[in-house]
């Protein structure tokens, strides 16, 4: 629940996953909400696919090569991925609702029901009461990360009603989209989630852009990972990261206000909760005098129709 004058504190979550460890990952993440909330925190948000960690291997091994090692990790992303349909999230939403917290969280998603081998890049809006409001899925794997993950729908391209206000999320690269943006600027978002495994200015530039863009506030929440962070168990450790000082993903999170100025971050080579107060009533007024999909559209020229359609998993029949 937003504050009388309409303040909402936010976390953006920027901590090493446990990477393959779906256990040990939602551990800390409780562990997270708890300093969060603490602080006075309404909503934290994780980075892309945080459970159990960004596939960041995939840049690193060689394309159509390696299909042993390749395997092996891959057996271990896909028994440490979530089953919604089986509450994988049950910790995380247990804490949501115990601390009266609004999360977003990233994690590698396995459709349990069909008994399917595909993963999915999903972003998940858990309410303050530890609903799962909305499940968003990656709709175009980038490069080398369609070996990963499947294809989503935009059956969760939408904003969704929370404690805090309109909030709604893009994964990546989707935010490179100019309709997926869209889609949510004419759904009323008031607060932007990114997360991503991207970084660096261009990426900083885009978060104050769509702030500008849109008239929203931005949570750009970005992975931060040392190569000593990854764990010894982990197939083929000093193969793909042999310097154990180096940062594979130095995070930058970064808050972002209607109309582009940054508030928060960037946090850089650094973990950490980037914390910010922020008012999401701001948005519909900082529309006044650019509404993309109001006052400063053209919808006589153009129109975006957006298939919500859930497509699930063809079946196929022996006959």
């Amino acid at each position: 629940m937003a504050s009388e004058d309409g303040v909402v504190r936010v976390a953006i979550v920027q901590h090493p996953p446990v990477l393959l460890d779906r256990a040990a990952t939602l551990a800390a993440a409780v562990t997270d909400l708890h300093t969060a909330a603490e602080a006075g925190a309404k909503l934290a948000v994780f980075p892309e696919t945080f459970i159990p960690g960004y596939p960041a291997w995939i840049w690193r091994l060689r394309p159509g090569g390696d299909f042993d090692l390749t395997g092996e990790i891959y057996q271990r992303l896909l028994e440490n991925s979530v089953d919604l349909a089986a509450d994988g999230l049950k910790p995380l939403r247990e804490a949501a609702a115990d601390l009266h917290l609004v999360v977003v969280c990233g994690l590698h998603e396995r459709d349990g029901e069909f008994g399917r081998s595909t993963l999915y890049n999903t972003a998940v809006t858990i309410g303050s009461d530890g609903t799962i409001l909305n499940r968003h899925r990656k709709l175009v794997p980038t490069n080398p990360e369609r070996m990963v993950w499947g294809q989503g729908d935009a059956s969760g391209l939408r904003v969704t009603d929370t404690a805090v206000g309109r909030v709604g999320a893009l994964i990546c690269w989707e935010n490179y989209m100019p309709l997926a943006r869209y889609a949510l600027y004419a759904d009323g978002v008031e607060v932007y989630v990114a997360s991503t495994w991207d970084d660096g200015d261009t990426w900083i530039s885009t978060m104050r852009h769509i702030a500008a863009e849109g008239r929203c506030w931005v949570l750009g929440s970005g992975c931060a990972l040392r190569a000593s962070d990854v764990p010894s168990s982990f197939p083929g450790r000093d193969l793909l990261f042999p310097d154990p000082a180096e940062w594979i993903n130095p995070g930058d999170s970064v808050v972002v206000a209607p109309g582009g100025d940054i508030v928060a971050g960037p946090l850089h080579e650094e973990f950490g909760l980037l914390m910010a107060d922020i008012e999401p009533g701001r948005a519909a007024a900082s529309r006044r005098t650019l509404d993309v999909t109001g006052h400063y559209s053209r919808p006589d020229v153009f129109q975006l129709s957006v298939d919500r359609t859930a497509r699930e998993p063809v079946t196929y029949q022996h006959g």
